[in-house]
């Protein structure tokens, strides 16, 4: 597909929604950022149905393989907290939302690109059970399980399909923790939060914090309806329990720019990072996987770079 055959137009309503230039230096110094209202109520009711008939078995298409670090709830798992991976590709009445162009010309302005694709999408449901262990995501930053991009400038964007406030067990950022330089290289920080013990997390957090100077400052973040936050991928986050007697439900869109692309990146006992898409997606010319395969990683906002200075 060229950038000709895909270059979408905001309505006037829609360029209103976008982050203003101090809303862009907030980003770049904090590494957060809420929106305004970004999808319609209809658009978020629709999610939630679309969600319902997931949980229920609707699947529009099926990976071909399971990839081995693939999160991927079913009902023989009980009521933990759910995430289920690759839903904008399962299933088409969550993809057509989460691939609405606007979502993408935010995250470009936000990342400062000109080209945003889907990486992966997780839906979440955090049940309404204050002493389930699984509700509590401890401190981490995306950008350690993805490795093998190259991109230091990918983000994501935590879409809940309801109001959704500390009460919930909110997704809660480190502020500025993004701009940290990191202690040490200790390479295990590439496997997944849930494969790690929580107060080791922790105690991660704290060691990095110190080695900055910094303090750590929690900012939960309170999001209505069609609202959404947006954090970079080196923004430290984490969630509480959902103490509402609600379920909390959301999507976690991982977006990647457009000059995001696979790269070799070792490990200390001499294997390579590896991502998911690594098992699903086609190879570029060279053998290497394509981060920019439409199938799993669509474009979801491209405009053409502005002339000039």
């Amino acid at each position: 597909m060229t950038a000709t055959e895909f270059e979408p137009v905001l309505t006037a309503e829609e360029e209103a929604l976008l982050p203003s230039d101090e809303d862009v230096a907030f980003y770049a110094a904090h590494g957060w950022y809420l929106s305004k209202k970004l999808l319609t109520d209809d658009e978020v009711d629709a999610l939630a149905a679309a969600a319902d008939r997931y949980y229920a078995g609707e699947r529009h298409r099926r990976l071909p393989v399971r990839p081995p670090k693939l999160a991927y709830w079913d009902p023989s798992k009980g009521p933990v907290q759910r995430h289920n991976d690759y839903v904008h590709h399962e299933h088409d009445g969550l993809g057509a939302i989460l691939r609405k162009p606007l979502i993408g010309a935010v995250a470009a302005r936000l990342a400062r690109a000109t080209e945003i694709r889907v990486f992966q999408s997780t839906l979440i449901y955090k049940p309404p059970v204050s002493g389930e262990p699984s509700n509590i995501v401890p401190w981490h930053f995306d950008k350690h399980y993805w490795a093998s991009s190259s991109s230091e400038d990918m983000l994501t964007a935590f879409i809940p399909l309801h109001d959704c406030g500390e009460e919930m067990g909110t997704i809660t950022m480190v502020d500025g923790s993004h701009r940290w330089e990191e202690t040490g290289a200790d390479d295990t920080v590439v496997r997944h939060f849930a494969d790690r013990d929580r107060d080791q997390l922790e105690e991660m957090l704290a060691e990095n914090a110190a080695h900055n100077g910094a303090a750590i400052r929690k900012v939960p973040m309170v999001i209505p309806k069609g609202h959404m936050s947006f954090h970079h991928c080196r923004t430290y986050h984490g969630s509480g329990a959902n103490v509402s007697g609600r379920p909390r439900r959301a999507i976690s869109l991982h977006l990647q720019d457009g000059d995001n692309a696979w790269r070799e990146y070792s490990l200390s006992d001499g294997t390579l990072a590896a991502y998911n898409h690594d098992v699903l997606v086609r190879r570029t010319h060279d053998g290497r996987p394509d981060y920019a395969d439409p199938e799993y990683c669509p474009v979801i906002w491209r405009h053409r770079a502005p002339q000039g200075g």
